[in-house]
């Protein structure tokens, strides 16, 4: 077997609201077992590194590091270091994105900030009329994620940051900057923690998630393998809107864990989903704030008054 490493979505791939997936304890099991390198990567920035490990503990997955969690606040955190040493953030945003920001002494300027930073949280009129204005005096917009909304159950969605970005977009005439899947430099930043994870040098990195327009999209604008599980955001009937394709589609994760336990590769049509078992129900359409260019939903956008 090649040497591979897995970059892993969460919700919709691990869990879904407080409950685990089936197969996926026992998938992370076998990556632990055998040593294989592995990264939880989400959109979402309001967790810490620690909150994540903290959470998967409690639904029964123990033992993963926080080290092996990325997270778009991270990611916005390490762009803004890269890109822009000494600049200043009014941010709206929870815990995992002060943080990161905080580590990597961006500091917060509620005046005249270099940028606006948008992530999950409720975002409440006060403060989104403070992020006006300072879009007005000149200050840069940028999202941690394009996430309109998030599932957070069957029946049950949460508004994302591209959610509240959009408002900002509407309301000051500014475009917003996104980060997060599926942009590069998430994958790129992702890639680099994965292999100084990993105990030599790797073959391949496989990006494992449920959306089509961040993980399968970012993993194939990558470079990488892109591996569809049908447990979250994307129905199998959904696969003939896309250009780009993912690599495999499977049920779930608990197909690959046999293959990591044996070290044989598969093939791709191995999957039950190739064998006529229906794929999870989910909402579709609409998601991802970026997707104004896709030819088969594109969002309607409002117009700019100034």
């Amino acid at each position: 077997m090649s040497k591979i490493g897995y970059l892993i979505d969460m919700d919709g791939v691990i869990y879904r609201e407080n409950h685990l997936i089936p197969g996926a304890r026992e998938f992370v099991a076998a990556l632990q077992a055998t040593g294989v390198p592995f990264l939880f990567l989400t959109n979402n920035s309001a967790p810490t590194q620690e909150d994540l490990a903290v959470r998967l503990n409690h639904l029964g997955i123990p033992g993963i590091s926080p080290r092996q969690f990325y997270t778009s606040a991270l990611n916005t955190a390490d762009f803004l270091g890269e890109t822009h040493p000494g600049c200043t953030v009014f941010v709206i945003g929870e815990g995992g994105l002060q943080t990161a920001l905080h580590e990597r002494r961006i500091a917060n300027d509620a005046i005249r900030p270099s940028y606006v930073v948008v992530g999950e949280g409720s975002a409440s009129m006060e403060r989104l009329a403070k992020a006006h204005e300072c879009l007005e005096r000149g200050a840069r917009l940028l999202a941690t994620n394009p996430d309109n909304w998030c599932p957070v159950g069957a029946e049950k969605t949460r508004p994302g940051a591209g959610a509240t970005a959009a408002f900002l977009e509407a309301s000051s005439g500014r475009r917003a900057y996104y980060l997060g899947k599926p942009n590069g430099y998430m994958f790129h930043r992702a890639r680099q923690k994965l292999h100084e994870l990993a105990r030599g040098p790797l073959s391949q990195v496989a990006m494992i998630g449920d959306t089509m327009e961040t993980d399968i999209r970012g993993a194939v604008e990558a470079g990488l393998y892109g591996y569809l599980v049908l447990t979250g955001s994307t129905q199998l009937e959904n696969l003939v809107d896309y250009v780009y394709q993912p690599t495999r589609v499977l049920q779930s994760v608990a197909d690959l864990t046999e293959e990591i336990r044996s070290g044989v590769d598969s093939d791709r049509m191995n999957s039950p989903v190739f064998a006529g078992t229906g794929p999870a129900t989910a909402r579709s359409g609409g998601r991802h704030q970026t997707d104004v260019l896709a030819f088969h939903k594109p969002r309607p956008r409002p117009a700019m008054t100034k």
